[in-house]
């Protein structure tokens, strides 16, 4: 058939394309428009073969072949199909398995169909030399691309050059279309700080802390003790040590995740001005009260509230995104999920309160909500973090989302609620 076929190692072409623009083969070092690139990995095909493109095959590693945010944008592409292999670590270095076996595999079964003329392989990997050399026994055209080498030489195994019936090399110039490095101030720079909402909430102390201080207070004599019971009270916080449930609380902690109880000055800080875009309290400012300690998520262990037996604080009325969710919605934020989210933690708190605030039909319950603060009531946050598990966020450790990841998607959260809760209150000529 007088038609081309692209095979892309994405390790290859990202990691080259990182060393070329970060000095580094890491892909967290460079930002990728998969689209434009994409793009021009067809435009080019065509250009070079001659033929019309038939289909892009984009080869990948990925955590127990669980697709992540940029797959699922790749593999709804027109003309493209996504290849996954394992990826494992191994001594703290990330290592793919399987990919090379599968474009072998993709290389020879298209050669022998003959469903193309042409193929255009974007590798460096020797071990697909004996699939080269089958594709040119069927009477197939192989075009081997490389991406331009950082140190001027060749990232490609000369026996797969020597072979190749056509060889280009993808250039700087042609790379920047769609691939750029990430401002980090060089190689070797720091990694980012942390979000303000963030940083502030690990800035916490964490219980075994506050418990230290509570003895401590004890220690200087009964009225510092009671004036420490009497500030916790107040703010409806009691020490984790203290209160019934906590040592529950503890147990249950890595299915429920934790976050932060400030004071009230504190809220102020963390939380509401988000809305107004200041910055919180704790981020690079004066640390949280003593008062402010790790809790968890969930209702569980959370008594300090009143309410009636079974919900102590009336979140059970709290309807879930769910049942928010009409099946035309939900078809639709599968598609945005694919196409627009990026997967980012934050982000992805973000997206999931703005469906669920924009979908309520009770402004009341945004307020009840909003009073919930810091904490989200258990079956919204377990529908939230199992939505975050959609884009790849797990530690691939007993299938637990990263701790700093959970704060951060809860963070993007509040964040969303905090901007809705402040233009339900604007006045209306504002």
């Amino acid at each position: 058939m007088d038609r081309c076929v692209v095979l892309v190692d994405a390790g290859y072409l990202l990691g080259a394309a990182a060393s070329l623009l970060a000095g580094e083969p890491a892909r967290s070092r460079i930002s990728v428009d998969h689209a434009a690139l994409i793009q021009g990995l067809r435009q080019r095909a065509e250009a070079e073969t001659e033929r019309p493109l038939l289909r892009i095959y984009w080869f990948d590693g990925a955590p127990d072949r669980v697709p992540q945010p940029e797959h699922r944008r790749l593999r709804v592409m027109p003309r493209v199909t996504v290849r996954l292999g394992a990826l494992t670590r191994s001594d703290g270095r990330w290592a793919q398995k399987g990919v090379d076996a599968a474009m072998h595999a993709e290389l020879t079964e298209l050669a022998r169909n003959r469903a193309c003329s042409d193929i255009v392989l974007v590798t460096g990997d020797g071990d697909l030399l004996p699939g080269l050399m089958s594709a040119k026994e069927h009477g197939v055209a192989v075009h081997l691309w490389a991406v331009q080498a950082a140190d001027g030489d060749y990232n490609q195994s000369e026996d797969l050059v020597a072979e190749a019936d056509e060889r280009r090399v993808l250039d700087r110039t042609w790379i920047t279309r769609a691939v750029r490095a990430k401002e980090l101030g060089g190689p070797c720079a720091p990694p980012p700080v942390p979000r303000p909402e963030i940083a502030a909430i690990l800035s916490a102390p964490l219980p075994e802390s506050a418990a230290a201080a509570a003895a401590a207070a004890a220690a200087a004599g009964p009225e510092a003790a009671e004036h420490t019971h009497e500030h916790n009270g107040a703010n409806g916080v009691s020490h984790p040590a203290a209160g019934p449930g906590s040592a529950a609380a503890a147990a249950d902690g890595p299915g429920a995740g934790s976050r932060v109880v400030p004071t009230p000055k504190d809220l102020a800080g963390l939380g509401r001005a988000h809305a107004a875009g200041q910055q919180p309290a704790g981020a690079g400012g004066p640390a949280p009260a003593a008062g402010a300690t790790l809790r968890w998520s969930s209702d569980k262990g959370w008594v300090e509230r009143g309410g009636p037996a079974g919900d102590p604080d009336g979140a059970a009325a709290l309807p879930t995104l769910a049942q928010l969710t009409s099946a035309e919605q939900r078809w639709a934020d599968r598609e945005e999920d694919i196409t627009a989210v990026s997967g980012d933690p934050f982000e992805v708190g973000q997206v999931f309160a703005r469906r669920w605030t924009d979908r309520l039909s009770d402004a009341a319950h945004l307020q009840q909500l909003s009073t919930e603060y810091p904490r989200i009531p258990h079956r919204i946050d377990g529908e939230l973090l199992r939505y975050a598990a959609r884009f790849g966020l797990l530690a691939h450790k007993d299938d637990q989302i990263d701790e700093h990841d959970r704060y951060a998607i809860r963070a993007g959260f509040w964040r969303e609620v905090d901007l809705r809760t402040a233009a339900e209150h604007a006045p209306a000529g504002d």
